[in-house]
C-alpha cells in the first residue's frame, strides 16, 4: 500500500512539474511575440519563470536585435528582468507591476550610412506614425500599471557608419541606476529603457525621446545613483599573448584613425582617433594574458568613450 501511495505522489509531482514547465514555456512564447510586435524586430529570451505564490516574474537573457537596414547584431542586452506583480490584475485586463527591475548590460546604438539610428527604426519609436494610425482607426494600447521601475544601465556603444568606410566606435561606461514611477504603457516602458542610456551618453536628435512620453504621462526620476568618473583612460585584461594582441590593435587603430607612432619592444601605440590623441599600452601578465590600457584626450579634455571604444573593438575582434 505504501509503495502504491509513493508511486501516486511521484506521479502527481511529475504532473505538477510538467504543468509549471508548460506554463512558463507558453508565457515565454507570448511575451517574446508581444515584444517582437512592439519593436518590429527579432527578440530572444533565454529563460522565463512565473512565481504564482510569490507573485513574481523573472526573465533571463532578454535580447533585442537590430531592425532591417542595419547590421545583423544585438541592439540591447538585458541579462535580468524581475518584477513583483499583482496576478489578479491580469484577469481584469490590466497588468499591474508593483516593482520592475531591469538590468541593462549593453545597448549598441548604430547610425547607418544614411544617418538614421537603429532605435528610431523600431516600431516603439514611431510616435507620430502611431498617433496618426490611432486617429484613423482606434487601437487599444496594451494597458499596464507600473508603480516603480529600477533601471540599471551599464554600457552604451555608439557605432557611426555615416562618417566613412569604417565605423567610428565609441563606448560609454554609464554605470548608472535610476528609478521612475507611474508608467502606463508597454510602449512607453520600451522607449524609456532605450532612450535613457542615450541621454546620459549625450546622443541627441533621436525620435525615441518623444516616444518615451507617448502616453503624455511624465516619467519622474525618484532616485539617482551614479558611479561615473570622467577619466581619460580605460583598461581591460585579455587572454591573448601580448605580441598577437599588439598586431590586432595596430589594425584596429589604422581602421579607426591614424597611427602616429608605435614601439613594439615597449608595447606602446600612439594614434589620432576621432580627433583625439590616443595612447595604447600593453603589459604581459603571462604568456597568454595581457593587460591593455588606453587613454584618449582631445583639446586637453578626457575622452573616455574613445578609449573604451578601442577596448570594445579589441573584444569584438577576439570573439
Amino acid at each position: 500500500m505504501k509503495k502504491r501511495l509513493g508511486i501516486v505522489f511521484i506521479a502527481i509531482a511529475l504532473i505538477a512539474a510538467g504543468v509549471v514547465i508548460a506554463k512558463d514555456t507558453l508565457l515565454k512564447s507570448v511575451i517574446t511575440a508581444v515584444a517582437g510586435k512592439i519593436t518590429g524586430t527579432k527578440v530572444k529570451m533565454e529563460g522565463f519563470s512565473l512565481g504564482i505564490l510569490k507573485q513574481s516574474i523573472r526573465i533571463k537573457g532578454f535580447t533585442i536585435y537590430n531592425p532591417k537596414g542595419f547590421s545583423d547584431g544585438v541592439l540591447i542586452s538585458l541579462p535580468l528582468i524581475s518584477a513583483d506583480c499583482n496576478l489578479a490584475s491580469f484577469f481584469r485586463g490590466t497588468a499591474h507591476l508593483k516593482l520592475l527591475e531591469v538590468s541593462l548590460k549593453e545597448i549598441v546604438i548604430e547610425k547607418n550610412k544614411e544617418g538614421a539610428l537603429n532605435v528610431d527604426a523600431l516600431k516603439v519609436a514611431q510616435a507620430d506614425e502611431t498617433k496618426a494610425a490611432q486617429e484613423k482607426k482606434p487601437v487599444k494600447p496594451m494597458p499596464i500599471q507600473l508603480d516603480i521601475l529600477n533601471l540599471q544601465m551599464d554600457r552604451l556603444v555608439f557605432k557611426d557608419y555615416s562618417a566613412g568606410k569604417e565605423p567610428s566606435i565609441k563606448a560609454y561606461e554609464i554605470n548608472l541606476k535610476k528609478s521612475y514611477k507611474d508608467i502606463s504603457s508597454v510602449e512607453q516602458l520600451g522607449a524609456l529603457i532605450l532612450s535613457e542610456p542615450m541621454k546620459h551618453a549625450g546622443i541627441k536628435g533621436a525620435k525615441i525621446y518623444g516616444a518615451a512620453l507617448l502616453t503624455g504621462v511624465g516619467v519622474i526620476p525618484i532616485t539617482i545613483a551614479s558611479r561615473f568618473m570622467a577619466k581619460d583612460s580605460a583598461e581591460q585584461n585579455f587572454d591573448v599573448a601580448a605580441d598577437k594582441l599588439y598586431d590586432i590593435i595596430i589594425i584596429i587603430v589604422k581602421n579607426s584613425g591614424k597611427l602616429t607612432k608605435e614601439n613594439r619592444a615597449e608595447k606602446v601605440i600612439n594614434a589620432l582617433v576621432n580627433g583625439a590623441k590616443v595612447s595604447v599600452k600593453l603589459k604581459a601578465l603571462s604568456e597568454k594574458s595581457t593587460r591593455v590600457s588606453v587613454s584618449a584626450r582631445k583639446m586637453l579634455l578626457p575622452k573616455p568613450e574613445i578609449a573604451a571604444g578601442i577596448l570594445y573593438q579589441i573584444a569584438e575582434k577576439l570573439k
